[in-house]
């Protein structure tokens, strides 16, 4: 586990429409892909708790098994599409709306 501080990035596109969660993951994208990196040979799943204001990484069979059945197929989709495209899949969790929102964003 690692606390992170907040960091603006310009890597990742300003604005998806309608997604409250986007802004979140655009202003974490430089701590992610710090921790992400300290990883990269194992690939892991990257999540940003919005209320812990931490990123985590996780080897993909521990996470993906403690998702919903209907997670887990989503992310056995999602996973190696991102790998054989060179990127990184992020998770954010709001704890208080009760959410958990993948995204599949660049490794630069």
């Amino acid at each position: 586990m690692l606390i992170v501080m907040r960091a603006k990035n310009k890597t990742l596109k300003p604005e998806v429409p309608d997604d409250p969660y986007w802004p979140v993951l655009v202003n974490q994208y430089d701590n992610v892909l710090f921790l992400y990196r300290q990883f990269a040979n194992e690939c892991p799943v990257m999540l940003f708790d919005i209320q812990e204001q931490r990123v985590y990484a996780y080897p993909y069979g521990p996470f993906a098994a403690d998702l919903s059945e209907k997670s887990q197929r989503a992310l056995a989709r999602q996973y190696p599409a991102a790998r054989r495209a060179g990127k990184m899949i992020v998770f954010i969790r709001d704890n208080v709306k009760r959410k958990l929102v993948s995204y599949t964003v660049p490794i630069e």
